[in-house]
């Protein structure tokens, strides 16, 4: 039932066959329409990682969070339509120095037996977490990935055809230039319920928790990419990058309601209270000289 009111939500018709048209479909719903956030972790309640929870949430709001509730909610609905789903364990860095961490850090998912001309393998990576990634699945072949105004780059492809794996071990990802991060790498390591649920622990708790710092919202489309970052609006496309500040209450949160953030079950106190916040914060940005 979450599956077909997932589906019913992003206006899509009921148990499509699980097709690579399908697939397409979901995917560039899913980013068109749940933004990537961590406003619920930045309100002082982060959520559930567990996948159903997840899904239910984009269900009743419109919401997910961050990758490993997008993922995890979009798996779901992949294994529930009979799609051949895997899971591998990410790393997101910016800092050449971070590169090699093995710390869990984005939730990747690969769907296999879906074979084309240009990629007869068959395996495509889907990932809806990532907030200014593709806005389709990407074709796991190494090479460029043209998508709107962004080039993306995948590398390193490493696999195993034997028995018992999609025959995907992991790759590297290079992020446009005009991107929050620089690339992810990807391993066939643990990235099960036990792993994503310490690793959202970290993430999610103050001070150190890397999601507990400032507000993002991030939303795809086919000509480009929306974020709300802290009190800036901006918006990449084929024109470039356009940037503003935010330094109302009333533009701050006609700016979320545009990228689309359903925030229905929140209190209006609550929000302001985030905003003044992040206000506060975006004073000492800009007294530093944006840093």
């Amino acid at each position: 039932m979450s599956t077909a009111a997932y589906l019913e939500r992003l206006g899509l018709d009921a148990a499509p066959p699980p097709s690579l048209a399908t697939l397409v479909a979901i995917h560039r719903a899913h980013v068109q329409q749940v933004p990537y956030t961590n406003v619920d972790i930045m309100l002082g309640r982060p959520p559930s990682v567990v996948p159903r929870d997840s899904l239910e949430r984009v269900v009743a709001h419109g919401r997910a969070g961050y990758c490993f509730h997008q993922n995890g909610a979009l798996e779901t609905v992949l294994d529930d339509l009979g799609f051949a789903v895997e899971r591998r364990h990410g790393h997101v860095w910016t800092r050449p120095e971070d590169r090699d961490s093995t710390d869990l850090t984005h939730l990747v998912l690969v769907v296999g037996g879906l074979p084309t001309d240009a990629n007869p393998g068959g395996r495509w990576w889907v990932d809806a977490g990532l907030g200014e990634g593709p806005v389709d699945p990407v074709p796991l072949v190494e090479g460029v990935v043209v998508d709107g105004p962004f080039r993306f780059a995948v590398s390193d492809l490493s696999g195993d055809e034997g028995e018992g794996g999609d025959g995907v071990d992991g790759w590297s990802f290079a992020n446009d230039p005009t991107g929050t991060f620089t690339g992810l790498e990807v391993r066939r390591l643990p990235a099960g319920a036990r792993e994503v649920a310490v690793a959202h622990a970290a993430l999610s708790t103050p001070p150190a928790g890397a999601f507990t710092r400032v507000l993002v919202v991030q939303r795809r489309d086919p000509l480009g990419s929306d974020t709300v970052r802290g009190c800036v609006a901006t918006r990449i496309d084929a024109a470039g990058v356009h940037r503003d500040d935010l330094t109302s209450y009333d533009a701050w949160r006609d700016a979320l309601d545009a990228i689309g953030l359903g925030l229905d079950d929140v209190r209006g106190d609550d929000l302001r209270h985030l905003f003044a916040r992040t206000r506060e914060s975006h004073r000492a940005w800009d007294a530093a000289g944006r840093p």
